[in-house]
């Protein structure tokens, strides 16, 4: 924004010259990062390590929100390390969960197990994703690279010749416009940047929505993420210390036609059924205010980029829960990113090959998940809403008994189809 403020100059004039110069300094930047999840903490960590200016716009005055992902798997904790963070995240409240166990009708089977994978932290640390960004920002202002903007709501891109050059945003103080030589949008699923630059978004058809809410956790009951199949339902139990963060999967669009209106008494008896662990505080739910309804979808974008603009993590493919690895995918398209932009952005010359060569990295992993996240959507869409015992698939206790399987699915989940490394 160009501060139209006056000021009385030593002699007696309105100094707007040196305001505006003063203005522009302070809104033009090498690289502004829309979005301040994840991806564009990270990417604006990075690249500002690299020597890069950057400028996070995050439309919150702070991280304070209920975010669905608050998983930080083992490929994002080795990255912690190689930056010589890891010792630092860790010492924060947090859990840790190395084996992951379903009860797929009453019989539990042991599904990944993390502790042989070839890195540093062999678990997946569970923490509040603000902690997780409230740790970012702090690191990434050590760097006098990186700005960290608050309350900098993005509304459109800034175009000319046909070219992005930055991003107009709205503020306490009024509207404002931050130019750059790169825009990268992360800013998520719902995001800004992508209807703004006409790119065009695939959307995979998904069978299901997710029911997020909380209920008491006890001594005794289990440590590990447990995830709940029967009676036609579906129930994930993820350890959070005193309460399960609780994922209750129902068929994609029920939840206010035949869920509600069948009442809370009945949505707590199925939550009892499908998982009798917990039938003792299933009364814990008292509202339904206190069920948040999240609409899944799997979508990505055609392409992540045009000239002057890119986009990664969930703005340039929503990932499912399932597996909850989509926060982990979003830093790894920010890490693989920043070691592509970072030469390019230091010396002026970030093409539409340059950007081109991000989508080539991370397109291929993002396929894989979502290919795989589909495969289980397939046998839950079938599976939902048929209040029917279930019995365990031949080749779920087939293959749960073969060497070695618990080590590849930690793997899947734990690193990913294709793991990033930091290279400073």
């Amino acid at each position: 924004m160009r501060w139209w403020i006056r000021r009385w100059s030593g002699r007696g004039r309105w100094d707007w010259h040196r305001l505006l110069r003063m203005s522009d300094a302070q809104n033009k930047t090498t690289c502004c990062i829309v979005g301040g999840g994840p991806a564009g903490m990270v990417l604006g960590l990075l690249l500002a390590r690299s020597g890069v200016r950057v400028t996070v716009l995050e439309k919150h005055k702070d991280f304070f929100r209920d975010f669905r992902g608050d998983t930080i798997h083992p490929a994002t904790l080795e990255l912690l390390h190689e930056l010589g963070l890891l010792d630092a995240f860790l010492a924060l409240p947090h859990q840790q969960i190395d084996h992951f166990t379903a009860v797929i009708g009453g019989r539990k089977f042991l599904v990944a197990d993390t502790t042989h994978l070839p890195v540093h932290a062999k678990f997946v640390a569970l923490m509040p994703q603000w902690d997780f960004l409230n740790f970012l920002a702090a690191q990434g202002r050590k760097n006098p690279n990186f700005d960290l903007r608050m309350e900098h709501n993005v509304t459109s891109l800034i175009e000319e010749n046909g070219r992005v050059v930055g991003a107009h945003a709205e503020t306490p103080q009024g509207p404002v416009e931050i130019r750059a030589s790169l825009t990268v949008g992360c800013d998520g699923r719902h995001a800004t940047t992508v209807p703004s630059a006409h790119l065009h978004v695939v959307e995979k058809g998904v069978p299901i929505d997710v029911l997020w809410l909380r209920l008491s956790r006890r001594e005794g009951d289990p440590e590990n993420a447990l995830g709940y199949i029967n009676y036609g339902s579906m129930m994930v139990l993820i350890n959070r210390g005193d309460y399960f963060q609780t994922a209750f999967l129902i068929r994609k669009g029920t939840f206010e036609t035949v869920v509600q209106p069948a009442g809370l008494e009945a949505f707590r008896a199925s939550m009892a059924k499908v998982a009798p662990v917990i039938a003792d505080r299933v009364q814990e739910i008292t509202d339904w205010e206190q069920v948040k309804l999240l609409t899944v979808q799997i979508n990505h974008l055609e392409k992540w980029h045009r000239p002057g603009l890119l986009c990664i993590g969930d703005a340039a493919h929503a990932m499912s829960p399932v597996g909850g690895v989509g926060i982990n995918l979003a830093i790894q398209d920010a890490v693989a990113a920043a070691r592509i932009l970072a030469g390019p952005l230091a010396w002026g010359n970030v093409t539409e090959e340059t950007l081109d060569a991000v989508q080539g990295r991370r397109e291929f992993p993002t396929r894989v998940t979502q290919g795989v996240q589909a495969m289980v959507h397939g046998f839950l869409g079938g599976y939902l809403g048929k209040d029917k015992p279930l019995t365990p698939p031949l080749m779920l206790r087939v293959l749960t008994k073969v060497p070695g399987f618990q080590r590849l699915t930690a793997r899947l989940i734990g690193l990913g189809a294709r793991p990033e490394h930091v290279r400073e």
